[in-house]
């Protein structure tokens, strides 16, 4: 099922279209993917029994979506995606699942969801504070939000520019911009956070040159990296898990409730 608000789906910024294709393919053996979609499925699913509604806005080709309903198949799982093109991917994945093609500042459902999920897409789009309260609108009444974004606006080079993020938050500017959308804070913590000195020095701008940077190349680790960084990544949810909230990483995970 289509939905679709308008011919910007494949022709607006946010993202590179061509780019599904191979986040598809490359996505899965990503050590950073893998424990991202590890940390999303930790926080949501507590939030969800089995006969309740979940919508991922801004859900790419399913990646997220796909690791949560192998988890809880009883759940009512939806997914939106501004891109056209990424949707095949996703509806492959999860062919239960109900999908639409919308823009995310002009969501049609009130009150329909229990749940809603946004995982690194409100970086891309100037208006998130209208994304926001479109969002509240879209959740039941005390319903929940879970949401990643990109963190620390030190952190920003090239790869963010290629990425077509329009920002890199700080924990009091989201908090913030959740609390005027109606919102309460529940929970917040950093993740990639052992990482951050690593990913620090890989962004310094002296390190990127925009003439030969692959934005892909963080999918392309080699094999013996990509399983170290997914060690640490692990550690780093065994504390989040224990009860460690760390105050710097390169992502920033946020649970929030409509009030």
């Amino acid at each position: 099922m289509t939905m679709n608000q308008g011919q910007q789906a494949n022709s607006g910024g946010g993202f590179h279209a061509e780019d599904f294709a191979t986040l598809a393919k490359l996505e899965g053996d990503s050590f950073w993917f893998r424990a991202r979609n590890q940390l999303i499925l930790w926080a949501a699913k507590p939030l969800l029994r089995a006969d309740a509604s979940f919508c991922e806005i801004g859900c790419g080709t399913g990646f997220v979506i796909s690791a949560l309903a192998k988890e809880m198949p009883l759940v009512k799982f939806s997914g939106t995606e501004l891109f056209g093109d990424a949707l095949p991917f996703a509806r492959s994945r999860v062919p239960s699942a109900q999908f639409y093609e919308m823009d995310a500042r002009r969501i049609p459902f009130r009150s329909a969801f229990d749940v809603v999920g946004t995982f690194d897409v409100l970086e891309h789009i100037q208006e998130d504070q209208t994304v926001l309260a479109e969002i509240h609108k879209a959740l039941k009444p005390q319903g929940k939000l879970v949401i990643t974004v990109p963190q620390h606006p030190f952190m920003w080079s090239h790869q963010d520019e290629r990425a077509c993020h329009v920002r890199r938050y700080t924990r009091g500017e989201l908090v913030g911009k959740l609390k005027k959308a109606g919102f309460s804070v529940n929970f917040t913590t950093s993740f990639v956070s052992l990482l951050l000195p690593l990913m620090y020095m890989a962004r310094r701008p002296a390190r990127v040159d925009a003439s030969d940077y692959d934005p892909v190349a963080d999918l392309r680790l080699n094999p013996i990296v990509n399983s170290a960084m997914a060690l640490v990544m692990t550690v780093e949810r065994l504390f989040i898990k224990l009860g460690v909230r760390f105050p710097f990483g390169g992502s920033l995970l946020v649970v929030a409730t409509k009030v």
